[in-house]
């Protein structure tokens, strides 16, 4: 079975295509992406759909390219049709419906969160995880239990990678941010005390960003702070994901989103589950970031094992839905 994802949620856009013919043989036949970036400042929502307006049909034509497939071998179309940017999500939308309707082909919409999860058992041998994500608008610790995909732990105010975008931001740098500060901190050799705030199962960033933007930033080195940042952060995060698998009685920890190809994040994950003897499972960075190859596997999940299919013609896209609103029918 050849099922094409389509990825259009935030700053990327991509297109990917898999042969699965079960769920042990599968193939990831070509995962591609292009993404939406500036020299200066954030994201600007009506930029970002021009830029997957103008990339989408020579993303798919590559794909085909690359595969030597057509539109014609393929057998399901998987869409990223929630959470996310309302101008990112009409535009893949558009999209894919377009190609389910003139191809008649059967459409899935995949909640991005949980294809973040479900990549895990695509490319990882993790069996049941607690499931870090950290991203840009989502900071989430996720795990199966009673019949859904529930959150034991998330951000109250802004998610881990727009809090670093901001902070990139003050510095100087452009979108993304992430990336930036990581190498900058690799240089820091100094820990600058800052607000360490866990919440019961909870994080929250943006008192850490005020106390940076008032009382740290342009008072110490760039390298130091970003150092410091780092270690703050990312030790909150690990903790909430420690507890949410002590909660839950289960020994994998699978990492995802763009923020965990952070380097210092993983090893931090990696310290953890060793001194608890669990497993900590990293997939490479193609799938830890916005990819469309967790949509395609997702939702092949979902209409093989779940018995879920949409009608192109009435998919709506969802942008505030939650990962924890979706019923699983496919475990």
């Amino acid at each position: 079975m050849i099922i094409l994802g389509i990825e259009s949620t935030a700053h990327t856009f991509g297109a990917a295509l898999l042969d699965v013919q079960s769920f042990t043989e599968k193939k990831v036949l070509c995962n591609l992406r292009d993404l939406y970036t500036t020299e200066k400042g954030g994201l600007i929502p009506n930029k970002l759909a021009e830029h997957h307006e103008e990339v989408c049909d020579a993303l798919l034509k590559k794909a085909f390219a690359q595969t030597g497939l057509s539109m014609q071998d393929v057998d399901l179309i998987a869409l990223s049709n929630a959470p996310g940017l309302g101008h990112a999500l009409k535009v893949g939308s558009l999209f894919a419906r377009s190609l389910a309707l003139i191809h008649k082909k059967p459409l899935v919409g995949v909640n991005h969160c949980i294809a973040h999860l479900e990549v895990a058992s695509l490319v990882t041998q993790a069996k049941d995880p607690v499931l870090l994500y950290c991203s840009g608008a989502n900071t989430q610790v996720i795990a199966y239990d009673g019949g859904k995909y529930r959150i034991f732990g998330e951000t109250l105010d802004t998610g881990i990678g727009n809090f670093l975008d901001t902070f990139a931001r003050d510095l100087g740098s452009g979108f993304p941010g992430g990336p930036k500060i990581e190498q900058l901190a690799l240089s820091g050799k100094k820990y600058i005390p800052l607000p360490y705030s866990v919440k019961g199962m909870d994080v929250a960033f943006s008192g850490i960003l005020t106390h940076l933007e008032r009382k740290v930033i342009g008072k110490e080195k760039d390298e130091d702070i970003a150092f410091s940042v780092q270690e703050t952060v990312f030790a909150m995060l690990v903790e909430v994901a420690e507890r949410a698998m002590a909660h839950c009685d289960k020994r994998e920890l699978v990492l995802g989103g763009g923020v965990a190809c952070n380097k210092r994040l993983q090893e931090m994950c990696r310290l953890m589950c060793a001194a608890r003897g669990a497993a900590c499972y990293v997939p490479a960075n193609e799938f830890l970031v916005d990819n469309a190859a967790m949509i395609a596997w997702t939702g092949w999940l979902m209409h093989v094992k779940g018995g879920v299919s949409d009608d192109p013609s009435t998919l709506q896209i969802l942008p505030y839905e939650r990962t924890d609103d979706v019923d699983v029918t496919w475990r």
